[in-house]
């Protein structure tokens, strides 16, 4: 029996990297593994419509860094980079309040622009559940979104998946695909990524599969 794997775990160690990058002494594990959920909740929550590709947190005896890649980094920088150091002083009390930070420790906060937003699978989620919301007709909000992506030179492949209250009526599932997504293939570098979108009638989900050609090296 098949079973089916996400995308991203499937290729961890083989082309991708942990999202979370750190070593607990022990004892620390659940303060840590607890301190890197809220933030990702946090920053999830209060970015959003700032298309966020990807949130990493890396920690040290004395650091603790948050790098945050979007498509509109100016969005959250501000003009004086005034926004950054909100945001900064934000993700901290939050973990101050949870006591999840020690005083010797330094937080810091990276924000990292993505070059092409439409070959990211987490920004094109985001998209379609934007357009979703603004009651645009999901079919050509699909189509629309599908033809950006496979625009890219880069990009060979690419799925778009929708289930909820589509269209009114029963709950189902609708999909749109273009190109091909090797999903067994190990050296494939397929990015995948989900988003909901909530809409009157309840939320849809909405899932992307965006393959960018195999890696070699």
């Amino acid at each position: 029996m098949t079973h089916t794997v996400h995308p991203y775990s499937h290729r961890l160690g083989i082309l991708r990297d942990w999202k979370s990058r750190w070593f607990s002494p022990k004892g620390s594990y659940k303060k840590h593994l607890r301190g890197d959920v809220l933030i990702r909740q946090f920053l999830e929550k209060r970015l959003k419509g700032f298309f966020i590709a990807d949130i990493e947190i890396e920690r040290s005896a004395k650091a603790l860094r948050v790098i945050v890649s979007s498509s509109r980094p100016g969005m959250i920088i501000g003009r004086q980079g005034d926004g950054a150091e909100a945001l900064r002083k934000e993700i901290k009390k939050l973990l101050e309040k949870h006591d999840l930070l020690d005083n010797k420790v330094d937080l810091k906060l990276d924000i990292k622009e993505v070059k092409s937003a439409e070959s990211n699978a987490a920004i094109v989620s985001q998209m379609v559940a934007e357009a979703l919301e603004k009651r645009l007709p999901f079919r050509r909000a699909m189509k629309q979104t599908l033809e950006k992506v496979m625009a890219n030179r880069d990009v060979l492949g690419a799925k778009i998946v929708l289930s909820g209250m589509i269209g009114g009526g029963m709950a189902r599932t609708e999909t749109q695909k273009k190109g091909r997504i090797p999903l067994q293939t190990l050296r494939a570098d397929v990015d995948y990524a989900t988003s909901v979108a909530n809409m009157p009638l309840g939320t849809v989900g909405v899932k992307v599969w965006i393959y960018k050609g195999d890696i070699f090296n």
